[in-house]
């Protein structure tokens, strides 16, 4: 029978949120009534079972009853029958959304990073202390609390199935949401900066969608894509004669959008002469058509988007101080594709379910093999170039997941981490440390056919620290 060791009082409970409902499955008795006590005496709804089968009977049994599913699992990794990593699937395929922990004894370590791959949440080793399962029960918890959290700001914004493409659980996403939600309301002029292809327009769009501006016009405009000649007539209007071909007059964009929000795209590529006449009407609200003579009032939130640096181009004198500050009142960075890999397999899915919609294709999901490559790719092209590639992938599918040789060459080929960190531009020592670190753990695990400890001589770290990278990293 496995020790349990004497707990320390832990500095706080778990921190209640919400439903706290626990099955704990083990088929030691001992394991089984301290499990229960302990979690009894700090809130926790528990049952127990002794079993992969019993449990399972009792969460088939709990799908009809009024106290529902369990939210949280703690099941042994190992136990007569079905043990925990069975268990796992198992319920995964009957749809529980529950958060599964398992134990582990020291000689069945492997066995629960197998059960980390396949899904659970994270795994406690045997013996434990009390206090280590109240911590990791409390990491969980806050995690949940965050997907609520996040479900309720993908409801509040997603007006239209395309903000999706905004949505995650990364942080940085999360940060981008909070904002659209606190400035929504307000005509506030909004600048939006990002890399291409990151989603600023979707942002853009949801800061419209979320105002009391929604029911009126939403306009874009591309200042890159717009000749010189032709934007001023573009945004103000013009007036019949104003120039050889103006052969009527014609509402420009401000006029469009009055009363909505316009947004404009790569204001960095306006010429200085432009940026005058755009922060007249920021100040003034008016606008006066090509050849007019009266100025002309709108009621227009614009809202600007740029891959560019604009105070760098005000440091080099191509964009005007006056305008910038005009602009820059509240703003948004969209955060690139690589600071949001926890997103991606939700952006993944999505893209999927809308190319087999667009496309009569039948394709359930990704190969585990491909799913690794797509995790490890630095997404220089970001959303976009995710979106693009999914849907060559889903055309070139010839089953039901997608595979490697669905993927573009660019990717099959294994990548250099060096090369793929400083392409990604990432600035931050600590991250490309990472990211360079977890590559050479997996070289080494793989190298040496799994043997943690021929791999730790390899990195030149010690067997314990291997094991603890290894769980960091869910290697």
């Amino acid at each position: 029978m496995q020790e349990v060791q004497p707990a320390r009082a832990p500095a706080e409970s778990a921190p209640s949120t919400g439903s706290r409902r626990i099955l704990v499955v083990d088929d030691e008795e001992n394991i089984r009534l301290v499990l229960r006590t302990l979690l009894r005496k700090h809130g926790y709804e528990v049952q127990v079972a002794e079993s992969g089968e019993a449990a399972l009977e009792l969460f088939d049994k709990s799908l009809s009853g009024s106290e529902g599913p369990p939210d949280f699992v703690l099941a042994d990794v190992r136990m007569p029958g079905m043990g925990g990593l069975a268990l796992c699937e198992a319920l995964r395929n009957r749809g529980s959304n529950a958060t599964l922990i398992v134990m582990s004894a020291y000689g069945s370590i492997e066995l629960a990073i197998e059960a980390l791959k396949k899904g659970a949440y994270d795994y406690i080793g045997k013996p434990f202390k009390q206090d280590e399962v109240l911590l990791v029960l409390a990491k969980a918890e806050e995690r949940e609390a965050l997907r609520r959290e996040n479900r309720a700001l993908r409801q509040a914004v997603a007006d239209d199935r395309e903000l999706i493409e905004l949505l995650g659980e990364s942080e940085p996403i999360r940060h981008v949401l909070k904002l659209v939600q606190k400035v929504a309301e307000y005509r506030t002029t909004v600048l939006i900066q990002g890399e291409s292809g990151t989603g600023k327009e979707l942002v853009a769009r949801a800061l419209h969608r979320k105002s009391p501006r929604k029911d009126a016009p939403f306009v874009a405009i591309n200042c890159g894509a717009i000749p010189e000649t032709l934007m001023e007539s573009e945004l103000f209007g013009h007036k019949r004669g104003a120039f050889t071909d103006a052969s009527s007059d014609k509402r420009g964009l401000f006029q469009e959008a009055d009363g909505g929000t316009l947004l404009l795209d790569e204001v960095g590529e306006l010429s200085l002469t432009l940026q005058v006449k755009l922060l007249r009407v920021l100040q003034e609200s008016v606008v006066r058509p090509l050849g007019g003579t009266k100025d002309m009032a709108v009621n227009v939130r614009v809202v600007a988007a740029t891959v560019r640096d604009l105070a760098k181009e005000v440091a080099a004198g191509r964009f005007r101080e006056d305008l910038y500050y005009r602009l820059n009142v509240l703003q948004i960075t969209v955060p690139p594709l690589r600071d949001r890999e926890g997103d991606i397999p939700l952006l993944i899915e999505h893209f999927i379910v809308r190319n087999n919609e667009k496309l009569g294709t039948h394709v359930r999901g990704v190969e585990a093999s491909a799913r690794k490559v797509l995790a490890s790719y630095a997404w220089p092209g970001n959303v976009r170039e995710l979106e693009n590639l999914i849907e060559r992938a889903v055309v070139l599918c010839e089953g039901e997941l997608l595979t490697v040789t669905d993927l573009p060459e660019r990717l099959q080929e294994p990548p250099d981490v060096v090369a793929r960190v400083l392409v990604s531009g990432e600035l931050s020592i600590k991250k490309a440390s990472r990211t360079i670190e977890e590559t050479l753990i997996r070289k080494a695990l793989e190298k040496t056919r799994g043997n943690r400890t021929a791999a730790a001589r390899l990195l030149e770290i010690s067997h314990r620290a291997l094991l603890y990278k290894i769980k960091e990293f869910k290697v």
